[in-house]
């Protein structure tokens, strides 16, 4: 009998990435969707769109994290054996707008999700294994720099301390009811998969437009904010294996290294062709934070030592990975922009206009 792996969040970059990797294992798959009028699912499209795999080893279930029942209800109908909630309100700039439904999803929605696990557990008498995505953002003013799985919290968000609450209830959960519940504190992890309001992806996403002459500048906010950038897809296997440990515990996923947007733009632009990129970025302080972090460095050395876990992609293959996505798709979007129908046709053929 394959495993079976339950998975808020999943229609996010985190959480595609992880069912890539748990089906790539022989896992079935369930994951958790909103219900909206407008399709959710880019990063799923290559599971929903293999009959060998969707509705066979891969599904999805419509829920909420703030609606206990239905999420209840994904329980009893998938019965997992591992639990990933990666589900969140995750833009830390959008939290300062939307305080209360971040405390509701990020915060009650962990409460509703290890309340969920541990009454299931009860009920049918087997260990259900639980992760919980927390963040960096939980250190915010930071107190020691690298961060360690003992550095104390100082969130500087709604957001983070959203994160912290569900942090602690996660460990609280752990000690009370004997739940094997793990927690990844991840420090920034992107890929071409980011959404495009998360800067990193901002950034590469404008330099294929502007080297297709599709928008002229790069609007950013604090350009000296320092991180810790790793590869999603390296970060979903730490997930993985904190689930596979005989005891539960918490762990920094970091590269141990950091440095600021400002760098992230030089070594994106320069290496799509644009060497001076301060041509293209102009600062607007409506993009600056109320409450700035000004930096996250991560000490990854508890999971390299537990769980054999180590980056695969450093920050130079990560800027080459999503700047080559994002010319790629600036490069259609152009074609898509200069064509044309075909007057001399009366079926719909398309030709392309040169400038």
């Amino acid at each position: 009998m394959s495993k079976v792996a339950f998975i808020t969040g999943i229609s996010g970059q985190d959480g595609s990435y992880l069912a890539d990797l748990l089906l790539s294992k022989g896992y079935s798959v369930h994951g958790i969707i909103r219900r909206s009028s407008s399709f959710n699912t880019a990063r799923l499209e290559h599971h929903i769109q293999n009959p060998e795999v969707y509705n066979k080893t891969f599904f999805l279930h419509y829920g909420d994290l703030s609606d206990y029942n239905s999420i209840y209800n994904i329980f009893e109908k998938t019965n997992p054996d591992e639990v990933y909630n990666l589900g969140a309100q995750s833009h830390v700039k959008v939290s300062f707008d939307m305080p209360v439904y971040t405390g509701q999803i990020d915060g009650i929605g962990t409460l509703h999700m290890l309340e969920a696990t541990k009454e299931h557990q009860y009920r049918l008498g087997k260990q259900i294994r639980y992760y919980q995505a927390s963040s960096s953002e939980m250190y915010g003013k930071v107190q020691e720099v690298p961060q360690t799985e003992n550095t104390k919290f100082y969130p500087r968000s709604p957001y983070g301390c959203a994160k912290v609450y569900g942090h602690h209830l996660t460990i609280n959960y752990r000690e009370s009811y004997d739940l094997h519940a793990s927690c990844g504190i991840l420090f920034n992890h992107e890929s071409p998969r980011r959404g495009e309001t998360f800067v990193t992806r901002k950034i590469t996403r404008a330099i294929g437009r502007i080297y297709q002459g599709l928008q002229k500048n790069l609007v950013l906010g604090n350009m000296d904010a320092l991180r810790d950038w790793g590869y999603a897809g390296d970060y979903v296997e730490a997930m993985w294996l904190m689930l596979q440990q005989d005891t539960p515990d918490d762990y920094v996923v970091a590269t141990g290294n950091m440095i600021s947007v400002r760098e992230f733009c030089e070594k994106a632009f320069s290496y799509a062709g644009l060497k001076n990129y301060e041509q293209y970025v102009v600062t607007d302080e409506r993009y600056f934070r109320p409450a700035e972090v000004d930096q996250l460095l991560g000490n990854p050395e508890k999971a390299k030592r537990q769980l054999g876990w180590k980056p695969k992609v450093d920050i130079d293959g990560l800027v080459r990975m999503m700047v080559d996505h994002d010319m790629e798709l600036a490069r259609k979007e152009f074609m898509i922009k200069h064509m044309t129908p075909t007057k001399q046709h009366n079926h719909s053929k398309y030709e392309i206009h040169h400038s």
